[in-house]
């Protein structure tokens, strides 16, 4: 009997460090900020479009409470920022990525978040301090999602 525990509890250690880490769990990935870009991906693969497109329509990641754009089945869009129609003529990939990193670096009155900075902030819930709203990997994807929008 305790061997079969012993060997459960090992089984259940695997899994759970096979298990993708919440955003806040995870160390932040460092980057450099080269003129009005992070010219490098956050991750070692490039982001999934579909994946990003998916993040922005979802209500929790807050992109279409101020943006709007082509999401025909999003009935409620913000208009408070500019619309992600045609993001990927306007900006390269790298400042794409500056701006959902960091958007107060560009604009220090922007009332846009700062998805993947935890440090220097103000006015942070309780339950968001010390936490990147976005992980890495859905930083790319949402790269790759606004890249590909060239209309």
């Amino acid at each position: 009997m305790a061997r079969t525990i012993q060997i459960a509890g090992a089984w259940l250690g695997a899994a759970w460090l096979a298990l993708p880490l919440p955003a806040g769990a995870q160390a932040l990935r460092s980057y450099v900020i080269v003129g009005d870009a992070i010219p490098d991906r956050l991750t070692t693969t490039p982001g999934d479009a579909a994946r990003g497109r998916a993040l922005v329509v979802e209500r929790s990641s807050t992109c279409i409470l101020c943006h709007n754009g082509p999401f025909p089945e999003v009935r409620f869009q913000g208009d408070l920022a500019p619309n992600l129609a045609g993001s990927g003529s306007r900006w390269s990939e790298g400042q794409l990525r500056l701006r959902l990193v960091d958007a107060a670096h560009l604009n220090a009155a922007t009332i846009m978040p700062s998805y993947y900075r935890v440090d220097g902030l103000d006015r942070v819930g309780p339950s968001w301090r010390g936490k990147p709203i976005l992980s890495a990997e859905q930083i790319e994807d949402i790269v790759a999602y606004l890249a590909s929008l060239r209309d």
